[in-house]
């Protein structure tokens, strides 16, 4: 694709994607960039994304201290939550929801090499996709690249969290059978697959968030790539 080709296509992507006329988008500064340029910038945005939603949720009280990606109980045992504390479980289950978020937060770190790598290996129909995808674009992106090997990687970690508490092995047990009788999702069986689930659920939650951030305030990141290919959308 040719300079030309590239501003007579992507500009008015770019503009729509920020609420822009076509007509707006090309008249930006944007179409003084070059293809390499406006490319760098979005790998820029993403990386510097998955940076800080790594460090973010890798720390303590990264999940368990945050109301959007806290891990809740299963959706079977959240149901009997309240009866079980009527016997005296209460503890447990309070135990359970921190060894989950606890076990989420040790995992997220070994995400980062595999977004970077990710974000690194982008591709021109990556890039249109994420342009042009909407608020879920970036989450979409990450999952479709990182979410099977990723889940390869937390799982050993989330298993040996959650194997300490006791309540783990029975929940388990409970559920497994619950999914047999279609009562519940048999990925749910499992409360370390559930965790894992989450885990990741989370962390491309917080990346698409960060994502966005990096779009509405471009200059505030001190990057000069990210400021003048997205300050130029402003």
């Amino acid at each position: 694709m040719d300079r030309r080709e590239f501003n007579s296509v992507w500009l008015p992507v770019l503009g729509v994607c920020l609420g822009l006329s076509a007509t707006a988008a090309r008249a930006l500064s944007l179409a003084d960039l070059s293809q390499g340029q406006a490319s760098q910038g979005l790998k820029a945005a993403l990386e510097q994304g998955a940076k800080a939603a790594v460090a973010q949720l890798g720390q303590t009280d990264g999940f368990l201290g945050n109301e959007k990606v806290r891990i809740p109980l299963p959706g079977y045992l959240n149901d009997a939550a309240s009866l079980l504390r009527t016997f005296g479980q209460g503890a447990r289950l309070d135990e359970l929801v921190t060894a989950m978020n606890r076990a989420a937060e040790a995992a997220v770190p070994l995400a980062r090499d595999l977004l970077l790598a990710a974000v690194r290996g982008m591709g021109i129909d990556d890039a249109k996709k994420i342009l042009a995808g909407g608020e879920t674009s970036v989450t979409a992106f990450f999952a479709e690249k990182t979410r099977t090997p990723l889940s390869q990687k937390f799982l050993p970690l989330v298993t040996r969290s959650t194997e300490k508490v006791g309540l783990a092995d029975k929940y388990n047990q409970v559920a497994g059978r619950a999914a047999e009788l279609g009562l519940m999702r048999r990925e749910d069986a499992s409360i370390q697959q559930y965790v894992t689930g989450k885990a990741l659920d989370g962390l491309y939650l917080v990346i698409g968030e960060e994502e966005r951030k990096i779009r509405r305030d471009p200059v505030g990141t001190d990057s000069a790539v990210l400021s003048k290919v997205f300050g130029a959308l402003k």
